[in-house]
């Protein structure tokens, strides 16, 4: 049984800040590493944890090298992929000691378990906070996909394809969505997409797949629905979700921090 914590929207700053002038992320981060390692016992073994983007705020090498000296007491490895706030060729350097990291082009990669098959993939477009799926990120999801017909997959990506009714979000959600649906529907095999962005746990059908969007381990986009609604963040509770092949791919929603418990329901039984 193939088991990944996935993480998604850290917002790291530069030391002595806070991301929009409320947030402390880095403080949030190290709370969900600490969540992690104290799951472990009871829900291991873990084979991996992913970042679905947006590691950092503004992209600096600070930033990146804060993320890494942030996650080191993280005790299973991880792989990432790049958000809208994120630099590519910064986190390109950040990360070029890893054997995952891709030496050129778009951040995509390829994790292989035993009953499960994990593809990254870079929706990056430099300067914009939109979703951009380039040609050669649509071919390597197309060749991996071709390859691993019948097994099951996880896609990872930072922009989800799907309107959340969040009006300023949607605006940034991915431009290739019907190219993306295209390629996916064609797939022999149980799959599930996941992704980030929104901060908010949020699961809709795609196509024939179900993408869901992972909750922000810090702050999540406050949940407006209105039309011409601010865009706003709100400092909620943070979470992360547990993917495991039980069966089929099921999703756990875990939230960040150390709570009371666990109690026997019935301690005189």
């Amino acid at each position: 049984m193939t088991r990944i914590f996935q993480i998604s929207d850290p917002h790291i700053v530069p030391y002595g800040q806070l991301a929009y002038g409320q947030v402390d992320t880095a403080a949030a981060l190290t709370r969900c590493v600490e969540t992690i390692n104290q799951c472990l016992p009871d829900v291991g073994p873990v084979d991996m944890a992913i970042v679905t983007g947006d590691l950092t705020d503004f992209g600096t090498q600070e930033e990146y090298h804060r993320f890494r000296t942030l996650m080191e007491p993280l005790e299973i490895p991880y792989r990432a992929v790049p958000g809208n706030h994120d630099d590519v060729p910064n986190m390109r350097e950040c990360f070029a000691d890893q054997s995952w990291m891709p030496t050129d082009g778009p951040i995509n990669w390829l994790s292989e378990f035993a009953d499960l098959t994990m593809i990254g993939l870079d929706s990056s477009a430099e300067g914009q906070a939109h979703g951009h799926l380039t040609e050669t990120t649509l071919a390597f999801l197309k060749s991996t996909l071709d390859t691993h017909q019948g097994q099951r997959v996880i896609v990872a990506l930072h922009h989800p394809p799907i309107l959340t009714g969040i009006e300023k979000m949607d605006t940034q959600n991915l431009r290739e969505s019907r190219e993306l649906e295209s390629i996916l529907s064609g797939y022999d095999g149980e799959l599930r997409l996941t992704c980030g962005h929104v901060h908010r746990n949020i699961v809709a059908p795609f196509g024939n797949v179900i993408c869901q969007t992972a909750p922000g381990v810090s702050h999540a986009v406050n949940l407006d629905l209105r039309e011409g609604a601010p865009n706003c963040l709100t400092i909620e509770p943070g979470g992360l979700l547990f993917h495991e092949t039980r069966g089929g791919i099921m999703t756990h929603s875990i939230p960040v921090g150390q709570f009371p418990g666990p109690f026997p329901f019935y301690p005189d039984r």
